[in-house]
C-alpha cells in the first residue's frame, strides 16, 4: 500500500469517527442538555436523532421516568412530645432538565439526597402538629396531600422536578416507648374490662331481681285465678247438688249410697263390720230404702 492510498484511508476513519461522534440519539424515555464549554447551549434536547459539534458539545442524558427516592426511617416528634419512627418514600420526575443539571450536576444520587431532606423537613412539621391518632389514622390522607403539594413547589423551584406523591410505609415507637405505652394500654383496657364486667353484673342483678318479682306476681296471681275458680266450681256444684236434692231427695240419697257401696266394696281384701240393722244397708234390703 502506497503512502498516498494510507493517507486516504486515514483521512476515511477519521471522517466516519468525526460523523460517528457527531451524531446522538435522545430517546422518549430520556431528557438531555447540551453543553458547549462546560455551558448549557440547549436547555432541552428534542427527542430523535440530533447532532453536535465533536469535541466542543457535550450531551447528558437523563431518566425521565418516575424516580423512587426510599429514605432511611427518621424519628420526629409530635404535638405530645412523642418520638416515632417513620418509613416514608417519594415519587418524583424531572421538570425542568437545566435547572435539573444546575442544582444536581446531573446526578440522581444528589437529588435523592437533597429531596430527602425536604421530605423529613417537611414530615417533622407535620408531625410536630398532629397527635399519634391524627397521623396514624385521622389525618393521614390530608397531611400526606399537603405535603406533597408543598414539597413539588419547593422541589420545583430548587431542583427542577415534579413530587408526584409522598407517602409513608410504616409509623413506629420506639422500643423504650413501645413498653410503656403497651403498659398503658393494657392497664386502660383492664380498667374498661373491669367497668363492663360491673356493670354486667349490676345489670344482671336487676335482670334477676325484676324475674323474681314477675314470678311472685304471676304465683299470686295464678292462685288467686284458681282459688276464685275453685271457689266457682265449688258453688256451682254445691248448687248443682242442691238442685238435684231438691228435685228428687230420695234418688239423691239412692245414688249417694250407692257411691258409697261403691267405694267401700272396690277392695276385696277389706273387712267390714257393721249391724245389719243398720242405715248402710237400707237399700239393699229394700228398693224404697225401708228397713
Amino acid at each position: 500500500m502506497s503512502n498516498r492510498s494510507f493517507f486516504s484511508l486515514a483521512l476515511l476513519l477519521i471522517a466516519v469517527l468525526l460523523v460517528l461522534s457527531s451524531v446522538y440519539i435522545v430517546k422518549e424515555t430520556d431528557r438531555a442538555v447540551l453543553l458547549r464549554f462546560g455551558k448549557v447551549e440547549i436547555a432541552d434536547v428534542p427527542k430523535g436523532l440530533q447532532f453536535k459539534v465533536p469535541m466542543v458539545d457535550v450531551v447528558r442524558k437523563f431518566d425521565s421516568r418516575v424516580q423512587t427516592l426510599d429514605a432511611p426511617p427518621e424519628q420526629f416528634l409530635n404535638i405530645e412530645k412523642k418520638p416515632l419512627n417513620v418509613d416514608s418514600f417519594a415519587k418524583w420526575r424531572i421538570r425542568d432538565v437545566q435547572k435539573f443539571y444546575t442544582a444536581t450536576n446531573g446526578s440522581l444520587d444528589v437529588a435523592n439526597r437533597l429531596l430527602a431532606q425536604r421530605v423529613n423537613e417537611g414530615l417533622r412539621n407535620e408531625f410536630g402538629r398532629r397527635t399519634l391518632h391524627e397521623v396514624v389514622s385521622g389525618q393521614r390522607d390530608e397531611m400526606m396531600a399537603l405535603l406533597t403539594q408543598q414539597l413539588n413547589e419547593i422541589a420545583g423551584t430548587e431542583m427542577g422536578i415534579d413530587v408526584v406523591d409522598v407517602r409513608i410505609k410504616r409509623i413506629e415507637l420506639p422500643a423504650q416507648v413501645s413498653d410503656s405505652v403497651f403498659n398503658r394500654m393494657r392497664t386502660e383496657r383492664e380498667r374498661q374490662a373491669a367497668d363492663y364486667r360491673a356493670k354486667g353484673k349490676e345489670a344482671a342483678e336487676g335482670i334477676r331481681a325484676e324475674a323474681d318479682r314477675q314470678k311472685i306476681v304471676i304465683e299470686a296471681e295464678a292462685y288467686r285465678t284458681a282459688e276464685r275458680n275453685r271457689g266457682e266450681g265449688d258453688a256451682q256444684a254445691a248448687a248443682t247438688y242442691a238442685d238435684a236434692y231438691n228435685r228428687d231427695p230420695e234418688f239423691y240419697a239412692f245414688m249417694r249410697s250407692l257411691q258409697a257401696y261403691k267405694e267401700t266394696f272396690a277392695n276385696k281384701g277389706d273387712t267390714l263390720v257393721v249391724d245389719p240393722d243398720s242405715e248402710f244397708f237400707k237399700y239393699l234390703k229394700s228398693a224404697q230404702g225401708k228397713k
